[in-house]
């Protein structure tokens, strides 16, 4: 009984272990674990707090600055000597020809030694040139373009995803088509001992046979180990541990024509990120000029504050303040005129840039829908050849168990059925890339 335990936690444990993914969880998994992903999302993040700091610049800018000092000796020293100074009896005329004096017996004053001053101002713009009004539109636009390079990259991720899944499926489909053929000669290599005991055949006709075997073997072999790289690859893609129970349940259903998937060109470039993030760029360089314009247009603010002052003798006292501020860069306007200039050759050089990128995207959309014809007229070929092999196959399976051909002339329509079988696996990988591919390069 603990026998039958052991092998029954055996059997469950490693039933709990095997995994199936299909191809939407790993394109959910590559998403949730592509670091490309998490730094692009890291910089959007960035990107909001840029729009958020911007947006400050509209609130007063509220400062607090304190200013002490001490010198090592007084600024200001006065030395009076003492003596008998006249008693003023209030008329000036007996001033000069006094009778009474006091004794004034001399006094040395020192100022302006130590002391300290501080101010807390709260200081409201009225004009700064639309400055801060465009940087906020800067920084929605810093939003938006980030935003489009995570969709693009999304959708790149899922298209390297769907190109190393099929692959995987491809290495499994090769791999039961080998099977296949492996079965038949083991059946063929009965067949033919059979026939070389009974003297039928030669024993040439067993070693052709069994030179295939080995063949087949060594395909079974560099099948498997290419199906285990394939998938750590795309395990280490989608970020999952690799593990040997790990499987992937697609199959290479039959493929439909391509053209329920084709659109107009045209219509299909403004839904393109790279189309949408050309057309931000435009909107940013216009707004840089704004920005370069608005340095050197007069500023204007308003603000209040509250000083305090104690530079004599500890004898500080609190100020109330309010004031207003006008900015004119006068000697800037002179700089403005090429600065500007500058700013407008950027701004020519990007419509540049967006006419050249919008044809090349334009150009790739067509070359896409080129390359998804032809690899759907790769897969209907394939069919066809498919049939023709099966076909030859099995006249040469009569023709061969009625002895009007040997052996060899039946391996060669093996080995063509095994070929196109494999070439029809790689051509239906290709349609389902092509077609992946084309869907996202016209914005789908």
């Amino acid at each position: 009984m603990k026998f039958r335990l052991f092998i029954i936690m055996i059997a469950v444990s490693g039933w709990a272990t095997a995994q199936t993914y299909s191809l939407e969880q790993c394109k959910k998994m590559a998403l949730e674990n592509n670091v490309q992903m998490k730094n692009k999302t890291l910089d959007l993040e960035a990107s909001e707090k840029v729009k958020k700091a911007a947006f400050t610049k509209y609130f007063p800018q509220v400062k607090a600055n304190a200013f002490g000092y001490w010198f090592t000796d007084p600024l200001m020293e006065m030395n009076v000597e003492g003596g008998n100074l006249p008693v003023y009896d209030g008329n000036l005329a007996n001033l000069a020809t006094a009778t009474e004096f006091a004794y004034f017996p001399g006094m040395s004053l020192s100022m302006i030694e130590k002391g300290w001053a501080g101010a807390v101002t709260a200081t409201q713009p009225l004009y700064a040139g639309g400055q801060i009004r465009t940087g906020n539109k800067l920084a929605n636009i810093g939003i938006d373009v980030n935003e489009l390079q995570l969709s693009s990259m999304q959708k790149s991720v899922e298209l390297e995803t769907e190109k190393q899944y099929w692959q995987v499926i491809s290495l499994n489909e090769k791999l039961k088509t080998v099977n296949e053929f492996v079965n038949l000669l083991d059946t063929l290599h009965k067949n033919v001992a059979d026939a070389v005991e009974v003297g039928m055949v030669t024993r040439n006709d067993l070693l052709k046979v069994e030179l295939k075997q080995n063949e087949l073997q060594m395909s079974l072999s560099q099948l498997t180990n290419g199906i285990s790289l394939a998938k750590m690859a795309l395990c280490q893609y989608i970020g999952v541990t690799y593990n040997d129970t790990l499987t992937f349940n697609d199959t290479l259903a039959a493929v439909t024509a391509p053209e329920q998937y084709y659109i107009d060109h045209y219509q299909a470039l403004e839904n393109r990120e790279e189309y949408q993030m050309l057309q931000k760029s435009a909107d940013a360089e216009r707004y840089k000029t704004k920005m370069q314009r608005g340095q050197y247009l007069p500023q204007a603010a308003v603000g209040i504050g509250t000083a305090y002052l104690d530079i004599m003798d500890s004898n500080g006292k609190g100020y109330g303040m309010a004031y207003g501020t006008i900015s004119v860069p006068i000697s800037g306007w002179w700089e403005a005129r090429h600065k500007m200039g500058e700013r407008h050759i950027k701004e020519e050089q990007n419509q540049n840039l967006i006419k050249d990128t919008n044809e090349k995207l334009l150009l790739q959309m067509q070359q896409g829908k080129f390359m998804l014809e032809e690899a759907y007229k790769q897969v209907c070929l394939s069919e066809t050849a498919i049939r023709q092999a099966e076909e030859n196959l099995r006249e040469n399976r009569d023709s061969y168990d009625a002895g009007m051909v040997n052996v060899s002339d039946l391996l060669e329509a093996q080995a063509q059925l095994q070929q196109v079988k494999d070439k029809y696996t790689e051509a239906v990988t290709g349609y389902r890339t092509a077609k992946m591919n084309y869907l996202q390069i016209t914005g789908r």
